[in-house]
């Protein structure tokens, strides 16, 4: 059965799209720990990080690099942060979080938003992604 993440990326859940290339899939996080919060995953469904092969862990952290310079440059933080937990979805994702303080980084605390506002910080990362 397909992930969440799997579903996300083949367009059958809707998402906040920030960016996508041939191997890789960029989108905010519905449940934010900050403004800006975005998850990176491989299209390729492999639930463990570490189970990726090289090529393709390498892709990821390129990729991801490029997505958290274009947050970095768009929302108002002191940095982003950067973690890889993944036990909720058995996909491998990397949370990249604008980080304000560092109860931003403990995912017990939560931003709520509403549409207007994912779609917003969505256009303004994407905009420094060009």
């Amino acid at each position: 059965m397909p992930s969440i993440f799997t579903k996300i990326i083949n367009g059958e859940i809707p998402c906040y799209k920030i960016a996508e290339d041939d191997d890789n899939f960029a989108f905010l996080d519905i449940n934010p720990n900050s403004k800006g919060h975005t998850l990176c995953v491989p299209k390729k469904e492999v639930d463990k990080i570490l189970d990726l092969d090289e090529a393709s862990y390498m892709k990821l952290m390129a990729f991801s690099r490029k997505v958290g310079k274009a947050i970095e440059a768009a929302v108002d933080c002191k940095r982003v942060g950067m973690t890889v937990i993944g036990l909720e979805v058995p996909h491998v994702h990397v949370h990249l979080i604008p980080l304000h303080t560092m109860k931003n980084a403990t995912f017990q605390h939560k931003e709520s938003l509403e549409a207007k506002e994912f779609e917003a910080i969505a256009s303004k990362i994407k905009q420094q992604l060009k």
